[in-house]
């Protein structure tokens, strides 16, 4: 028994129990055979049975390895593919048959087996990449979240494969100009409708895709191309199916004791924050997956249900449970440091980005929910009504800088009778597209790192549906391939323009330039570099403006660099402005330009800062500044 690892455990300070529980393939007295450990110290007796002994009564019986709950068995001659389960004489005198736990792969739905597997991949190529990788702070992070079951299938394939789909997803991605992949959660579940987000096995990555060795190829394949890979992760809940985690060894194991603590808002169990061992079991499912399958990234669902008890304010915090995210966080980041944890966070609960040693809960970053939800009810609006809601679209710049924000919108802004992006947007449908790519030079323009799900890039119309690939039909209409070229070039651009992403979390390097032209529904704003300024304005009104004034610093020539409405985009303007400042205060600041603005059109204009030229007097140099 590895005594540091369970040491550890109990003290719910443990990385690394996969590499203690579980089924582990070795060879013991010159006999090959596997290594079964579980914790259950509620039962009565547990037994292993599988495809090895014909799931027998009389399966092979486990033996308590320690005092506080360990049971431990090695059975010779059991191989990589068999399949077992727990047979498990409850507290209560009940039998069940249970998953394991830390199973590494499973059965295919409605299957529950537990399968053994060799998690040793020979083929890992990417050293380069894991050794070059950090939080990407400065640099810029574009993520293309996909549900793998949905993203592109083959005629009559239910599922699509980890391996198969790599290079076309991969060639897609970078051709999108997406610097990450997210892909929903990859962990074992019962429920496809589910999405992945109401797991039962934790360590086990879903059959319905393809081996283990399959999604580490696809991960493999996707960091030679310089793709980094982020993974949902759910540390909140677990299904309450009765071949899973529910009442393990008869009591309550791993959810809490009291219904109502235990009983969550989805139909599952919440997971009991306060327990040592379930904190080292859900430590080490985060650290497993970037341990074993080199991911860049964790995305963490809900966590405003780890703060709050049921992700409820009313109720009060949940202290253990924030203790034990600190905690994750801490060791997480200790051992793995450059990679990047982030919270999907709905809550306004302080200091979620700042590090554990100053207080905080330590992620890296948060996805901005409010920027979302302002965003696009602002836009559903008639523009007639906008003037109202003017600081819908400002109020995000108000806190930003409070913590480390994603811009997002994720596959929750396009299910369940919610519209995809485009159709909740105002308007008739040459409208719409109109302000969808006003939106998106909105979103790449403003600070934050980026996150979109699949079918945004091509505006998708028909809500997401996990049964149905994309419609990618829709590139055959001209409006839709214009849009999907429009939003490629906005990450070619964000990709390329510093002052869109590095030192962004620095308020000096944003400023308004008009915060507060609600009459004429228009935005006007900055981002700074050290060289280089970059003026973007925003039209969510039907009227054009010609030659409209804004303030500007600098004296000199600002040149457009894109167009919401260019003809190659979808629009009809073919030549794009340079404007020259002129000498008369505007905005409070003391130059002028005049841009013309489209109706419901933006617009990206660069001003390069002229370098201060030399000349030669009495033999030395002098600065002459212009």
């Amino acid at each position: 028994m590895k005594h540091k690892i369970i040491d550890q455990y109990y003290k719910g300070n443990a990385l690394n129990a996969y590499e203690l529980f579980g089924a582990h393939l070795c060879e013991e007295r010159g006999k090959k055979g596997v290594r079964f450990n579980v914790f259950a110290p509620h039962a009565q007796s547990i037994q292993v049975i599988g495809s090895f002994n014909d799931w027998s009564c009389q399966g092979y019986m486990m033996k308590r390895a320690d005092e506080k709950g360990i049971w431990t068995l090695f059975i010779p001659g059991v191989k990589e593919g068999d399949m077992y389960k727990y047979r498990i004489t409850q507290a209560t005198g009940r039998v069940v048959d249970k998953m394991d736990p830390y199973a590494f792969y499973s059965e295919l739905r409605p299957n529950t087996a537990s399968i053994v597997v060799n998690l040793e991949y020979k083929k890992w190529s990417d050293e380069k990449w894991i050794s070059q990788r950090d939080k990407n702070f400065d640099k810029p992070l574009n993520i293309y979240e996909v549900h793998l079951g949905s993203w592109k299938k083959e005629e009559g394939q239910e599922w699509v494969n980890y391996k198969t789909i790599a290079k076309e997803l991969i060639a897609y991605v970078k051709k999108q100009n997406f610097t990450h992949i997210e892909l929903m959660p990859l962990n074992e579940y019962p429920f496809d409708g589910s999405w992945g987000y109401q797991c039962s096995g934790y360590f086990s990555a879903t059959s319905r895709y393809g081996s283990c060795q399959d999604l580490m190829y696809l991960i493999n394949a996707c960091h030679k191309a310089g793709i980094g890979v982020i993974m949902d992760y759910v540390p909140v809940h677990f299904v309450k199916d009765d071949f899973s985690l529910s009442y393990f060894d008869g009591t309550p194991l791993y959810e809490y004791e009291k219904p109502q603590d235990a009983d969550s808002q989805w139909g599952t169990a919440n997971f009991n924050l306060w327990k040592e061992e379930v904190r080292s079991f859900l430590m080490s499912a985060a650290a497993f997956w970037i341990d074993k399958y080199h991911v860049d990234g964790l995305r963490m669902d809900a966590i405003s249900n780890i703060i709050h008890w049921h992700g409820n304010k009313d109720l009060g915090e949940n202290e253990g449970a924030l203790y034990f995210i600190k905690r994750m966080n801490y060791n997480l980041h200790t051992k793995f440091p450059n990679v990047m944890l982030i919270a999907e966070d709905s809550s306004d609960f302080a200091d979620v980005t700042k590090p554990t040693i100053d207080g905080g809960l330590g992620f890296d970053y948060k996805w901005d929910l409010g920027w979302m939800n302002d965003t696009l009810k602002y836009l559903e609006k008639d523009p007639i009504y906008r003037k109202w809601h003017h600081h819908d679209i400002t109020f995000s710049m108000a806190y930003f800088y409070s913590e480390r924000f994603m811009v997002e919108f994720s596959h929750d802004e396009v299910v369940h009778g919610k519209k995809t992006i485009i159709d909740k947007i105002f308007g008739s449908y040459e409208q719409k597209f109109s302000q969808l790519r006003t939106l998106y030079l909105y979103m790449f323009t403003h600070p934050g790192k980026k996150l979109n799900f699949m079918g945004n890039e091509f505006a998708h119309f028909r809500e997401w549906d996990e049964t149905k690939q994309c419609d990618w039909d829709l590139l055959t209409y001209p409006i839709h391939d214009a849009f999907h070229k429009y939003f490629a070039k906005l990450g070619d651009i964000y990709k390329k323009t510093p002052a869109l992403y590095c030192k962004e979390y620095d308020w000096n390097r944003f400023e308004w330039i008009d915060a507060d032209n609600e009459d004429e529904n228009l935005f006007s704003y900055m981002r700074k570099s050290d060289d280089r300024t970059y003026i973007i304005i925003l039209n969510f009104s039907p009227n054009m403006y010609k030659a409209h004034p804004f303030g500007v610093y600098d004296n000199g020539t600002y040149k457009e660099i894109l167009n919401t409405e260019q003809d190659i985009y979808g629009g009809t303007i073919s030549e794009l402005q340079k404007v020259k400042a002129v000498k008369q205060e505007c905005n409070n600041k003391p130059y002028t330009i005049a841009v013309d603005v489209p109706a419901f059109g933006g617009v990206l204009l660069e001003y390069k800062k002229r370098k201060p030229s030399v000349k030669k007097k009495d033999g030395k140099k002098e600065l002459v500044k212009k």
